[in-house]
């Protein structure tokens, strides 16, 4: 049974959270540092685009300023998330494709999802996977609404995909954030309700990070047959991370324009 490192829910800021990820990937790819399975949450609040978005198009960026709500771009493609503090929580899985057994992106995204979807059984939640199309990621649905979103990026034989798992959703309040072409935040919001769903809308009952993060954990160990070690950054991540996090993910150029 192959092990893979384990880092434990953590908050960041976006900036943070991303430059993390990205130094992951990067270890990973050298060589220097195992599989890892992460779980964090946002503060403040933030938004997220994917690699190849304008912020100008998707998101209604003077609500963000007012709401404190922060920006960031991914690397990784796939489209604009809200990433709710008290109503989601993340994971990210850096991973060697050929531990997957597949280099097919779709094959990929299905055994992670099949490893998010056990640890939503274990939680009470039906759900399946939905392998998306030409404009969406693949993603998890219960009952035909999502409830668990992704992007990925493939490098150098390594995957990184992070995702959400709703706790809880506001959709007035995301879609006073995002942009629905043609659309007013009334409207957008009420469309959602029929397409997003959450674990506490499911359950009736909220249900705490901690308790989503362990089940999270038990579902990629039981799927992927994996061991899970818990572990912290090498001081190499921590110290890349942090020159990501100043001199990109922080920096206006890369989240509005795309360049760093």
């Amino acid at each position: 049974m192959d092990t893979w490192r384990l880092l434990s829910l953590q908050t960041n800021n976006a900036y943070m959270n991303m430059a993390i990820d990205e130094a992951i990937l990067k270890e990973l790819i050298l060589g220097n540092v195992p599989n890892t399975l992460r779980f964090y949450r946002w503060k403040p609040s933030a938004v997220s685009i994917g690699k190849n978005q304008s912020p100008n198009n998707q998101v209604h960026i003077d609500s963000c300023k007012q709401r404190g709500v922060d920006i960031v771009r991914r690397i990784s493609g796939g489209g604009t998330v809200y990433h709710d503090f008290e109503g989601e929580v993340t994971y990210s899985v850096a991973a060697k494709t050929s531990d997957f057994g597949t280099g097919d992106i779709t094959s990929v995204y299905s055994k992670i999802y099949s490893a998010i979807t056990d640890a939503l059984r274990l939680l009470g939640v039906s759900a399946d996977f939905s392998g998306g199309d030409a404009k969406n990621c693949p993603n998890l649905t219960v009952n035909g609404k999502k409830i668990s979103g992704s992007s990925q990026i493939i490098t150098h034989g390594v995957v990184l995909q992070h995702g959400t798992l709703l706790r809880s959703v506001d959709l007035p309040k995301m879609f006073t954030l995002l942009k629905l072409n043609d659309v007013s935040c009334t409207q957008a919001a009420e469309i959602a309700k029929r397409k997003i769903t959450s674990i506490q809308d499911e359950l009736g009952h909220k249900v705490a990070p901690d308790t989503i993060a362990n089940a999270l954990a038990q579902g990629f160990s039981a799927i992927l047959k994996i061991q899970l070690k818990e572990a912290e950054l090498t001081p190499s991540e921590a110290e890349n991370a942090n020159k990501l996090y100043i001199e990109k993910y922080r920096d206006e150029k890369w989240n509005f324009g795309g360049k760093n």
